[in-house]
């Protein structure tokens, strides 16, 4: 879980075979029903969901081979439809199991309610985090007048120890863009150097 605050990618689990929209949308397939899965999308684009499901329900009756083609054309229309309400890219389907760890708990959290286990366990993470970067900015203070080269080392880990408690700050605080880290942007605090 360490990943989910070190990496500047990451991965949303709406795309992927196992996450909760194609869950969903497996289970309204097999019952017929497509209301369960119209809460993953505007009600701008119900129509379009709804077309899919009847053009999909229909031809997975013609054979084994149509029945899986039509299902991922309706997973990848749900999807694709879903992410565009979100402000995010479509960019296929992800295989089962691409989850981030921390969603997963999340998802687990939602499912079974131990919202403590997970709540210390990103704790300890991001005090993990914040402990590694600011040893690292202190380490590097020390030789910061040694050379050009060393004091540049020690501004580049004040930057990120500085980038990253704002950052952390600011999404406490629900003000960091949710998407722009999934489509793999890193965070751009307000506060510059």
């Amino acid at each position: 879980m360490l990943a989910f605050f070190a990496a500047e990618k990451v991965t949303p689990h709406c795309d992927t075979m196992d996450g909760p929209v194609i869950t969903e949308a497996k289970i309204a397939l097999e019952k017929g029903n497509v209301t369960p899965v119209l809460k993953w999308v505007r009600k701008d684009d119900e129509d379009e969901i709804k077309k899919a499901f009847e053009e999909t329900l229909g031809v997975r009756k013609l054979s084994p081979q149509a029945k899986d083609l039509a299902d991922m054309y309706f997973f990848e229309t749900l999807v694709r439809v879903h992410r565009a309400a979100e402000g995010a890219g479509y960019t296929g389907l992800k295989p089962a199991g691409q989850v981030e760890p921390v969603i997963a708990a999340a998802d687990k959290a939602i499912e079974s309610s131990p919202l403590d286990d997970l709540a210390k366990e990103i704790s300890t993470l991001i005090m993990s985090g914040i402990r590694q970067r600011f040893n690292h900015v202190v380490e590097t203070k020390k030789h910061t007048n040694e050379s050009v080269e060393a004091g540049r080392e020690y501004v580049a880990a004040y930057v990120e120890f500085v980038h990253y408690v704002e950052w952390l700050h600011n999404d406490a605080l629900g003000t960091a863009a949710p998407h722009a880290e999934a489509e793999g942007k890193k965070p751009q605090p307000e506060h510059e150097h």
